[in-house]
C-alpha cells in the first residue's frame, strides 16, 4: 500500500526529533565516559589509604629485615669477640647458613637439622637427599653443606700425609671417624703403607649395605702389590653406631691376614668406625 506524502509541518518534527536523539547520544556517551575516567581514577581518599598501606607494608618488610640483619650481626660479632666457644652448635650452623641462605631465617633451619640429625657431624655426614628433606634447605644448599664436609675431611687427611701413621695413630682416627663414621651404608677402605709405614694411598675398596660389605682378600693382596705396599689397615665402619666386630668380620680379617703374610705385607690393624666411637683389633688381641 502506498505510503501518503509527508505534510511540510510533519517534515518539521521528524527533523527535530532525530536532533535530539542525536544529542541525547552525545550526552549519554559523554557522561559514560566522564564516570568511567573517574571510576578508573582513585579517589583523594582512595590514594591516601594505598599509600598508607604501602608505607606500611614497607615499614614492616623493613623492620623484619632489620631483626634478620641485627640479628646476624649480633652473631658476628660474639664468634668475632670470643671465639666458637661463645656459640652453641645452633648458632654456629646458623652463621654458616646466613651465607648460603642470605634472604631468610634461618636458625629455624639451624634448628631442625640438629633436631633431625641429631649433631653437627651428622648434619655434615647425612647425605644430600636426606638434607634435602629438611624444610629450607635445597639442592644447592644441601650440596654447600656436603663441600663443608669434604673440606673439613681433606683438612684430617692432610694430617696424616706423609707421616708415619703408627706415631700419628690418633690422627688416624679423626680422618677414619670424620670420612666414615656418618655413611649410611657400610663402606671397606684401605691405608696402604710404605716401609716407613708413611701413606701410599687412601682407597675405598667396596662399599656394601646397611650391615655387609664384600671383601675379596685376593684383590685386597693384589692392590697392595701394585701399589708397592709394605703394609696395610683395614678400616670399614658400621652405619648402626655400634663398632663391636662380628663374627664375620674376625674371619674375614684373619682370612686377609694369611694371604697377605706369604707376600710380605703386614696388616697392622682393622679398625672399625661407629659413630659412638671405634674399635681396634689390635687393642682387642684379635691380631
Amino acid at each position: 500500500m502506498a505510503r501518503p506524502p509527508l505534510r511540510p509541518d510533519s517534515l518539521e518534527q521528524t527533523a527535530l526529533d532525530l536532533a535530539e536523539d542525536k544529542v541525547e547520544a552525545h550526552v549519554t556517551a559523554d557522561e559514560r565516559s566522564h564516570f568511567g575516567e573517574r571510576s578508573a581514577k582513585p579517589s583523594r581518599l582512595g590514594r591516601s589509604a594505598a599509600g598508607e598501606t604501602a608505607r606500611g607494608m614497607q615499614i614492616v618488610t623493613a623492620d623484619k629485615d632489620t631483626h634478620y640483619h641485627g640479628h646476624r650481626d649480633r652473631l658476628r660479632n660474639r664468634y668475632r669477640e670470643n671465639g666458637e666457644t661463645a656459640l652453641a652448635d645452633y648458632e654456629i650452623l646458623e652463621l654458616l647458613l646466613f651465607r648460603l641462605i642470605p634472604r631468610r631465617d634461618t636458625k629455624p633451619i639451624a634448628k631442625a637439622l640438629l633436631q633431625r640429625f641429631g649433631t653437627l657431624a651428622g648434619v655434615f655426614g647425612a647425605p644430600p637427599a636426606l638434607l634435602q628433606e629438611v624444610s629450607g634447605i635445597g639442592e644447592a644448599v644441601a650440596l654447600d653443606l656436603k663441600l663443608v664436609a669434604t673440606v673439613a675431611s681433606r683438612m684430617l687427611k692432610s694430617e696424616i700425609r706423609d707421616k708415619t701413621i703408627l706415631s700419628s695413630w690418633s690422627s688416624v682416627i679423626a680422618y677414619c671417624h670424620a670420612a666414615m663414621a656418618h655413611e649410611t651404608r657400610e663402606q671397606f677402605r684401605i691405608l696402604f703403607l710404605d716401609k716407613k709405614n708413611a701413606l701410599i694411598a687412601d682407597e675405598v675398596q667396596g662399599q656394601g649395605t646397611i650391615d655387609h660389605t664384600p671383601v675379596y682378600p685376593r684383590e685386597v693382596v693384589r692392590r697392595a702389590l701394585e701399589l708397592s705396599a709394605s703394609a696395610i689397615i683395614l678400616v670399614h665402619n658400621h652405619p648402626s653406631g655400634d663398632p663391636t666386630p662380628s663374627r664375620a668380620d674376625i674371619d674375614m680379617t684373619q682370612l686377609i691376614i694369611s694371604t697377605a703374610k706369604p707376600l710380605g705385607i703386614t696388616v697392622h690393624d682393622h679398625i672399625i668406625i661407629g659413630k659412638e666411637g671405634h674399635v681396634s683389633f689390635r687393642s682387642l688381641k684379635l691380631i
